[in-house]
């Protein structure tokens, strides 16, 4: 539970940081919209879980890009669910804000000492089993 804790607010800080650099073109109004945002691509991430594995069967380097499109459609839908988070230019802005997301995600991730992938997986498996 705690691997989820810290997945949610490393999602929420890599948000504001990412809403405060001009070129990417991702404006979020508040800390609390960040908060509702991370909320809205942790459950749709949990929602598209079983198209990601579905790509885990190729190497490593073809399964790269069918998995950073889908993070890309989840990072504009969450733009386009939450009042407060907009993307200026769109599907530009999209890739950007998803690209940003992961690396910041994994950067912090790596420097947490409970922030590791089995944690934060197996925090997000229970999270779909409690919402099926």
């Amino acid at each position: 539970m705690i691997g989820l804790l810290v997945k949610f607010v490393v999602t929420v800080i890599s948000l504001l940081i990412i809403s405060k650099l001009p070129v990417v073109g991702v404006d979020i109004d508040s800390p609390g919209k960040a908060a509702i945002s991370a909320i809205v691509i942790g459950v749709l991430n949990v929602l598209m879980w079983p198209l990601i594995k579905l790509f885990s069967f190729l190497p490593l380097h073809l399964d790269f890009l069918p998995v950073f499109i889908l993070n890309v459609i989840i990072f504009g839908l969450a733009a386009a669910l939450v009042p407060g988070f907009r993307l200026q230019n769109k599907l530009l802005s999209a890739i950007f804000g998803a690209a940003l997301l992961t690396l910041f995600n994994v950067l912090i991730q790596r420097f947490l000492p409970f922030g590791d992938a089995e944690t934060v997986s197996s925090s997000f498996m229970l999270l779909s089993n409690s919402i099926g």
